[in-house]
């Protein structure tokens, strides 16, 4: 392990670097998916992709992360999916 030379130091920070890019991009594309409603989560939250109530949608839930505007965004309930923007849960509270 003393004898670690320039290059193989440099090999070895690349690959490091190439790994943590390549496993950040797949862990985006996998969060990246919507909330299916018969996941038991959801289901248990009454979580539909439409809200029944018109002061009510996940667009202005305090819960609900991401850029305004985007149609399907994070939230902190369903960690790793997306939420519809006019969607609804039983955990829905207004965005101070």
């Amino acid at each position: 392990m003393n004898n670690i030379n320039r290059r193989n130091f440099f090999k070895i920070s690349a690959g490091a670097v190439i790994g943590m890019t390549v496993g950040g991009v797949s862990l985006r594309a996998f969060a990246a998916e919507p909330v299916k409603l018969d996941d038991p989560l959801a289901a248990a939250m009454k979580y539909t992709h439409k809200s029944e109530k018109a002061d009510q949608k996940c667009a202005n839930c305090s819960l609900a992360q991401g850029a305004d505007g985007d149609e399907w965004r994070p939230c902190a309930i369903f960690p790793g999916k997306l939420v519809a923007s006019e969607g609804w849960c039983s955990a829905w509270v207004k965005k101070a």
